[in-house]
């Protein structure tokens, strides 16, 4: 009597691709809850409350060196790079093995440029201060010094160019007082911290006078002159 409608062909492949679709969907919703998440465990994660950066002009041969001291008397340098809560991440020396590996061949990094960071900070005076450990070329040398404070936002506490007049030279770039969130009585009051480094009653642990480091030559790194 009545013959049977046949659906269309279309319809059925629309319908096939349809579900194929939803299978494929389903599959990579379960595959990637199957996915493990990261362990936290060994995680790095840097921290840093201040930056203090030095830096001269690139390709001087000159060796200049930051020093500073905080509130606890602690006095990080190039002898000491880690005092308190505070670190030296890079002590340049001039051009003196200045060179990155690129490629296979030696590249001469021009960049002079010292970084003193804190992971943190405590109540009182920190005094930063600037040598001109190994005089090369013609003074004055400029010598630019930034002080910034990271959290909650970042704020210049300090930005000045200094002139270093030759070997032994040292600089009060800048003292300044943390007081909570607080940033006072900002001033560069001169203050030795080469002298405290080499104090008889300094912290060398033996009881006896700690002795000066001795000159070295910018090119080869080999001491200069007498002890």
């Amino acid at each position: 009597m009545f013959e049977e409608e046949q659906e269309p062909e279309f319809e059925i492949f629309s319908a096939l691709l349809f579900n194929s679709l939803k299978a494929i969907t389903f599959m990579f919703f379960i595959s990637f809850a199957m996915i493990n998440r990261p362990a936290d465990t060994g995680k790095v994660d840097p921290k840093a409350e201040m930056l203090i950066t030095v830096t001269w002009p690139d390709n001087n041969t000159d060796d200049v060196d930051t020093y500073v001291e905080d509130p606890a008397g602690n006095v990080v340098w190039y002898n000491q790079r880690e005092a308190g809560l505070m670190h030296l991440d890079r002590d340049d020396r001039g051009m003196f093995k200045d060179v990155i590996l690129f490629n296979g061949k030696e590249i001469t990094n021009p960049l002079n440029q010292e970084i003193v960071s804190f992971r943190g900070l405590e109540d009182g005076e920190y005094v930063v201060n600037i040598v001109h450990y190994i005089a090369n070329g013609t003074a004055p040398l400029p010598v630019k010094v930034k002080v910034e404070k990271l959290n909650p936002t970042v704020r210049v506490i300090y930005y000045d160019t200094l002139n270093l007049t030759g070997t032994g030279d040292e600089l009060t770039a800048v003292r300044f007082t943390l007081k909570g969130q607080e940033v006072i009585n900002v001033g560069n009051a001169p203050k030795s911290l080469v002298e405290m480094t080499r104090s008889t009653d300094g912290k060398d642990g033996g009881g006896s006078a700690a002795q000066p480091a001795p000159s070295l030559d910018a090119l080869t790194g080999q001491p200069v002159g007498g002890p």
